[in-house]
C-alpha cells in the first residue's frame, strides 16, 4: 500500500530483499553467497527472486560450511567484488571467527591501507522462536570488540533497507544483524532511493524524565514501555544507536545529560555485553548530569531454554522496563 508521502507498508524481510535487488542492479560487482540463498530463496525467504534476476554466477548456493562461505567472501572482496555473505544463524558465526576477526578485520591495516575487504556478513539474532540454545543467541557484542569491523543492528523495515544499502557500499567489512523475530513485522519504507549513514543514532521518541537506549528489536519494546510510562506521567526518550560500531556517542550522551537518568536495553547476554559498554559510556561522559546510576537490562546469563515458559523469562520484556524506569524516576531503584 502506497501512502501519500511516497512510502509503502512492507515487512522487515521485504525491505532487506528490496535493498539486495536494488544494490545488485546498481553494481555488477555485488554477489550473494550462502546456504540455500539461490533457487530456494533462503531459509527465511530473504533472497527470494535474486537467483532468477541475477543468475547463478552472482547468487551462489554454498555447501554447509560457514567457514568456507565466509572465506569465499573475503577472497571475493579482495578480488574487487562486494560479496554479501549470509550465515543462517548468528550462533553459527562462531565458525567464522578466523576469517572475520583475523582476516577481514585486519587486512586493510596490515597492508598499509592498500587492500580492503568490502564484505557484508548478514546473520540473525534474537530469542523467542523456540529454537533452543544453539539457534537463539544474540552475539553482536563479540564483533564490536574487534577494531576494523562495523556492526549494524536495524530495528525497523525502514532502517533495515537504508542501513543495508549503506553497508553494501562501505569499504569495510560489516556484520549486519537481523532479529529473526522481526522478519514479518511491517513498517513504512520510502519507495525511492535512500541510504542511512552508518554511525548515526536515531531519537525515536523525545522525552524529559529518562533515556531508554535500546538496540534491534528492543527498540520496539522500549517504545511500548514509553507509552505505558507516559500514562503514568513519566516522559521517556527512546534512542536507537542503529550501529554499535561506529557508535554515535554524542547522541546517547546528550540525551542522558538532558533527562538525567538512563536505562540500556539489549537482547545480548548482560555480562560483558553491549549494555555494559553503553552504560559505561553514559556513566563516564554524563556523570555530573545523572541523578541515578545507569541501569542495564539484557538477556539472562544462561543458555537459551527450549521450553517456551522458560525462554520468555530469559529475555527483556516491557513490564521489566516499565518497572525499572518507574523506580529510577521515583528514586526507588535498588
Amino acid at each position: 500500500m502506497m501512502a501519500d508521502n511516497g512510502t509503502r507498508e512492507i515487512t522487515f524481510a521485504q525491505a532487506i530483499n528490496e535493498a539486495l535487488h536494488e544494490e545488485m542492479r546498481r553494481d555488477g560487482d555485488i554477489l550473494v553467497v550462502g546456504e540455500d540463498v539461490g533457487r530456494a530463496g533462503g531459509v527465511y525467504k530473504i533472497t527470494q527472486g535474486l537467483y532468477d534476476a541475477f543468475g547463478e554466477e552472482r547468487v551462489l548456493d554454498s555447501p554447509i560450511s560457514e567457514a568456507g562461505i565466509t572465506g569465499l567472501g573475503v577472497g571475493a572482496a579482495l578480488s574487487g567484488q562486494r560479496p554479501v555473505v549470509e550465515i543462517m544463524f548468528g550462533d553459527f558465526t562462531a565458525l567464522v571467527m578466523d576469517q572475520v576477526v583475523n582476516q577481514a578485520a585486519k587486512i586493510h591495516y596490515m597492508s598499509g591501507g592498500k587492500w580492503r575487504v568490502p564484505m557484508v556478513l548478514r546473520t540473525t539474532m534474537g530469542a523467542g522462536r523456540r529454537a533452543a540454545a544453539q539457534h537463539s543467541q544474540s552475539l553482536h557484542a563479540w564483533y564490536c570488540h574487534i577494531p576494523g569491523l562495523k556492526v549494524v543492528l536495524p530495528s525497523s523495515p525502514h532502517d533495515a533497507k537504508g542501513l543495508l544499502k549503506s553497508a553494501i557500499r562501505d569499504d569495510s567489512p560489516v556484520i549486519f544483524f537481523e532479529d529473526k523475530m522481526m522478519y514479518r513485522e511491517s513498517g513504512p519504507v520510502p519507495a525511492g532511493e535512500y541510504c542511512i549513514p552508518l554511525g548515526e543514532a536515531q531519537v525515536c521518541r523525545e522525552g524529559e524524565d529518562i533515556t531508554l537506549i535500546a538496540t534491534s528489536s528492543m527498540v520496539g519494546l522500549a517504545l511500548q514501555a514509553a507509552e505505558e510510562l507516559a500514562a503514568e506521567g513519566i516522559s521517556a526518550e527512546v534512542i536507537d544507536p542503529r550501529t554499535l560500531a561506529p557508535l554515535d556517542e554524542e547522541t546517547l550522551v546528550e540525551s542522558a545529560r538532558k533527562t538525567s537518568r538512563c536505562i540500556v536495553i539489549d537482547e545480548g547476554y548482560r555480562r560483558f555485553g553491549a549494555t555494559a559498554e553503553l552504560a559505561s559510556l553514559v556513566a563516564e561522559r554524563a556523570f555530573y548530569w545523572l541523578d541515578a546510576p545507569v541501569q542495564r537490562i539484557g538477556a539472562m546469563d544462561v543458555p537459551v531454554p527450549f521450553s517456551p515458559s522458560l525462554e520468555d523469562l530469559t529475555i527483556p520484556d516491557v513490564a521489566t522496563v516499565v518497572t525499572r524506569a518507574r523506580d529510577l524516576v521515583r528514586g526507588e531503584a535498588g
